[in-house]
């Protein structure tokens, strides 16, 4: 599946567990955020057992592929393949894209989070990634107020090292994705930003509006 761009990337944050109502909101919002033209939804819950987690990813699956937005499983290729996933999202040590890319289908999406231009281009190298997750870009309250944020320039340094689609990722909000997206950014991944909005589709379709750079004519 190719990965539809700008990228709009919704890291979720899970609640409630299986046929529970706080469940079905989520899948419901998720439904309308890939409807609004979200590019993927990333699943990296910790707190499930495999066996949940297989059953979480399929309930997103149902959710948002047929309006054409990717389903990513954090780290977890193995449980990616058997829930029927669209592919895997990896951690900076994770293990090489190359390794991964022998074990699954054609068109499946590998992506890594680096955290450096120097990470970026060493990840780029062999060609096999289809994003780059980069971050943390800006303060984010998911992470402790001492923690290094990478800010536009940053974000700008790694954009110029790869010709790969960087994701930003940190403190994200429609009002900086204009920004992110001058740097040079393919576009954006977030929790809070979807997981505290009253509506989802419409913050989607916002981001995507601030996203798409107007065509330079010369």
């Amino acid at each position: 599946m190719p990965l539809r761009l700008p990228a709009i990337c919704v890291v979720t944050r899970a609640r409630g567990g299986a046929n529970s109502p706080e469940r079905a909101a989520l899948l419901q919002r998720l439904g309308a955020a890939a409807r609004a033209g979200a590019s993927m939804v990333q699943i990296r819950e910790r707190q499930f057992d495999d066996r949940q987690l297989i059953a979480f990813v399929g309930e997103v699956i149902d959710a948002v592929v047929p309006s054409g937005a990717a389903v990513i499983v954090n780290e977890r290729t193995d449980l990616a393949l058997v829930a029927g996933a669209s592919g895997v999202h990896l951690k900076g040590d994770g293990p090489s894209v190359e390794d991964v890319r022998r074990i699954v289908p054609t068109g499946f999406i590998i992506g890594r989070s680096i955290h450096d231009a120097a990470q970026a281009l060493q990840a780029s190298v062999s060609g096999s990634c289809d994003y780059l997750l980069f971050g943390t870009v800006f303060r984010s309250s998911s992470k402790p107020p001492d923690h290094l944020t990478a800010g536009i320039d940053g974000l700008e340094q790694v954009c110029r090292q790869v010709h790969i689609p960087v994701l930003a990722i940190g403190g994200l909000s429609v009002e900086r994705a204009r920004a992110v997206a001058e740097a040079g950014a393919a576009g954006i991944a977030a929790i809070s930003l979807f997981a505290d909005t009253t509506d989802i589709a419409a913050t989607v379709q916002a981001l995507a509006d601030a996203l798409t750079l107007p065509s330079r004519h010369v």
